[in-house]
């Protein structure tokens, strides 16, 4: 365990944007060891005064939608205005393998070069919870080490995206020309957290298809009601290939900032991110103390094994084994 005096060097390390603390940290934050987390959650107390005015924006995609392109198209226009920019990716790694994708400096090695740059890809070795959880710590490391900007990927696909929004001020989806058959399968959670919608690879002859598609997106976005009442999406077409429509999607989050920070917005929305990393927390810190117990162990393969073979339903095999809380009356 390090001393106060050996704590307090790392942060005031960190403060001062040294690459080797930062990796170092986030090193720490993402271990499971129960001492590397007493000493992730004392460092980052230190840190804390420092986070909270950086741009947080997350960003989602379809498969082949070019996200990776983007993000460094993205990351390379907000760098060269100066901004310090970090990437941190969402993946809810293999549960099966525990593998993860962790290409992220392959896939974008431009901006991976670039000084003013920082991207770490955050395996959750099969929880999601975990690696909201480490994510959400990463970026209070990133924003004290005076990063301006930093941007959330999403890498995984379904409940990864509602939890990117949960940690974010502004949720962007990339979507592809061709919008016809696609607006059927969009789902109607994503347009409702949606902050803006950027039509990714408009150039070429997708250029007709990609100035369709903005307008049924756009048609398609009245059709439901926004989570902000003081924001309605925009929806842009953008070619990460050719670097165009970066200042347009920039532009945006910042008229997003004011219009929610006028509104009273952003300071709930900032309010409701802690509530949402507390009880997230929470829960998965109530999972791990129940499963940790002797008497749940010694009984879950039993359980499990009922289930499996069906002699017993889920319900009734989660009511037995959650009747070591206490009288058995579970709901």
């Amino acid at each position: 365990m390090a001393t106060d005096s050996e704590r307090q060097a790392v942060a005031d390390e960190i403060v001062a944007g040294d690459r080797r603390a930062m990796a170092k940290a986030i090193t720490l934050v993402e271990s499971t060891r129960a001492d590397h987390q007493a000493e992730a959650q004392r460092l980052l107390e230190l840190l804390l005064p420092r986070t909270g005015t950086a741009a947080r924006i997350g960003i989602t995609g379809v498969p082949g939608v070019g996200k990776s392109t983007f993000i460094e198209a993205f990351g390379l226009y907000l760098t060269g205005l100066g901004k310090k920019v970090a990437v941190l990716a969402v993946d809810p790694s293999s549960t099966r393998s525990g593998g993860s994708i962790l290409g992220d400096k392959t896939r974008m090695s431009r901006l991976a070069a670039d000084e003013n740059a920082y991207i770490r890809p955050s395996p959750s070795a099969g929880s999601l919870g975990g690696v909201a959880r480490r994510t959400r710590e990463a970026m209070l490391v990133c924003e004290a080490a005076g990063f301006d900007v930093v941007l959330v990927e999403t890498v995984g696909v379904g409940q990864s995206e509602v939890t990117v929004a949960s940690m974010v001020d502004f949720f962007l989806v990339l979507m592809l020309p061709g919008a016809g058959d696609e607006l059927q399968g969009i789902k109607k959670g994503i347009l409702e957290i949606a902050d803006a919608l950027a039509v990714n690879k408009a150039d070429g002859d997708q250029v007709p298809l990609a100035t369709r598609a903005v307008a049924e997106y756009r048609s398609a976005l009245r059709l439901f009601r926004h989570s902000s009442t003081a924001w309605s999406p925009p929806v842009v077409p953008v070619s990460a290939l050719e670097h165009r429509g970066m200042d347009d999607v920039w532009g945006i989050v910042g008229k997003h900032r004011e219009a929610l920070d006028a509104s009273g917005e952003l300071a709930e929305r900032r309010r409701q991110q802690q509530l949402s990393w507390f009880w997230s927390m929470l829960e998965d810190g109530l999972r791990q103390h129940f499963l940790g117990r002797e008497d749940v162990r010694r009984r879950l393969p039993e359980m499990e094994a009922s289930v499996g073979r069906a002699s017993l339903t889920p319900t009734e095999a989660a009511r037995r084994l959650l009747e070591v809380l206490g009288d058995g009356e579970v709901e």
